[in-house]
């Protein structure tokens, strides 16, 4: 009874971990099995991003990081940790894959390695491999896509969901010291430097957000390609993912990017009808 209640209560964490991802709808639509392998790979994922943006010393980050790559070994050569006994079960039930994990952490520690400020284009793309479509990889093995279709959604839904979020949360990464606008895109904008909030006090800041718009419209169109030709129930979660960010995305369009930018929020409304229209309809 000791052993099925502690099982449970690993499970409620991680949904409560879970619970602080945007996708926490999404994932809940799904059967039990599905559901609750989300909220492991989101509970990890909550995890080591609470590392990655811990404040403090960049020597003790490295060295839990380095501890989440150990347990990961461990989980894949057993025993697995007891804390990790529900993700155990998930990576059992799914075949997930031990380097998409690892690079996860990866991508976060390239956070924790220094203050990313301008990275050039292929930097970007690796860090948007890592720290989403890593996590898509492994999710879109949870929701039951094919060996084909699975990898390639999860290349474009995870790059078009990154990048949003990179427009979306500028000013809470320059709070941070950080700037993920690829410097391409400011060199064309006219805009010099890299610090966060000389950048995004320019006026030319609309011009250098454009081409990040079109890569993230892009990868939306790219995986609504996919999930156009993939079985409607495999793909109903990251439908709701998706929908939901190019909803983020269209406002950020709207609104503009020239101080002060208004926080984009996705109305209770407007996600209900997403998750009725692809989870129920």
């Amino acid at each position: 009874m000791s052993e099925l209640t502690a099982e449970q209560e690993a499970g409620a964490d991680a949904a409560k971990r879970a619970s602080k991802s945007s996708f926490y709808q999404a994932m809940r639509i799904l059967p039990p099995p599905q559901r609750q392998a989300m909220f492991e790979i989101y509970s990890f994922c909550r995890a080591v991003d609470d590392i990655a943006d811990d404040p403090g010393d960049r020597n003790l980050r490295r060295t839990q990081l380095q501890q989440w790559r150990l347990d990961i070994d461990a989980l894949y050569d057993g025993p697995a940790p007891a804390r990790l006994a529900g993700l155990a079960r998930a990576v059992r039930a799914f075949a997930l894959a031990r380097e998409d994990f690892l690079a996860v952490i990866d991508g976060m520690e390239m956070d924790v390695e220094s203050d990313i400020r301008a990275p050039d284009l292929a930097m970007l793309d690796l860090y948007c491999d890592r720290v989403a479509s890593a996590v898509g990889r492994l999710s879109v093995k949870v929701f039951g896509l094919d060996a084909k279709n699975g990898p390639e959604l999860a290349h474009h839904l995870g790059r078009a969901l990154q990048l949003t979020n990179i427009l979306r949360d500028l000013d809470e990464d320059a709070s941070m010291g950080r700037l993920y606008l690829p410097r391409e895109a400011l060199r064309d904008a006219g805009i010099a430097g890299s610090d966060p909030h000389v950048v995004l006090a320019d006026p030319g800041l609309d011009r250098a957000c454009a081409p990040v718009i079109a890569r993230a419209q892009n990868h939306f169109d790219r995986a609504d390609a996919i999930m156009n030709a993939s079985p409607r129930r495999a793909v109903r979660a990251p439908r709701i993912m998706g929908e939901a960010y190019k909803g983020y995305l269209r406002a950020l369009i709207a609104r503009g990017f020239a101080p002060p930018r208004k926080r984009i929020r996705l109305g209770r409304a407007r996600l209900l009808w997403i998750i009725l229209r692809y989870a129920v309809i």
